[in-house]
């Protein structure tokens, strides 16, 4: 008797991803690629939604993008207790224009028990040559950990549970 198979769900998209991960991000168009403890990474393309008034990415959905990288990774780092975002430093170096790719990594400098500091790149990628990539953007983002996950939001962890790397 031949065993039958069953046809496994396609994987989700980033979009679908990103969109239970963190509806903020989506809404800017930003797409999670990876979601692991040690790394977080994913893209946006530059649109009317993410720009300022001189067609430029915003520096506060910079910010926005770091944070919530650096949280994520930091959430899946503490064992998936509750995380807080005290401090964010960034720095702008360079314009990313409408219509431009943008690659963002967050990655861990110290993972202790209370505290830990992630440092949260993003890069524009050279439309012409993807291995070429200028820094748009360096941070660091510092966030208080380990603390007590409130009673209603104990289902936070869910979609990180589902999507993550562990």
């Amino acid at each position: 008797m031949a065993l039958q198979s069953h046809p496994q769900p396609p994987p989700p998209s980033s979009e679908d991803k990103t969109e239970a991960l963190d509806p903020l991000l989506h809404a800017f168009g930003f797409k999670v690629e990876e979601v692991t403890p040690h790394k977080v990474c994913g893209h946006l393309r530059v649109t009317e939604k993410s720009c300022q008034p001189f067609k430029v990415l915003h520096g506060g959905v910079s910010a926005l993008i770091s944070e919530s990288l650096a949280s994520m990774g930091a959430h899946l780092a503490s064992g998936l207790q509750r995380v807080a975002g005290i401090h964010l430093s960034i720095n702008h170096m360079k314009r990313a224009e409408l219509g431009d790719l943008i690659f963002g990594e967050a990655s861990p400098i110290s993972v202790g028990k209370t505290i830990q500091v992630w440092e949260v790149r993003l890069w524009k990628i050279d439309p012409s040559n993807s291995g070429l990539k200028s820094l748009v953007s360096s941070s660091r983002v510092t966030l208080l950990c380990n603390m007590p996950v409130p009673e209603h939001a104990k289902d936070a962890s869910q979609a990180l549970k589902k999507y993550a790397k562990l």
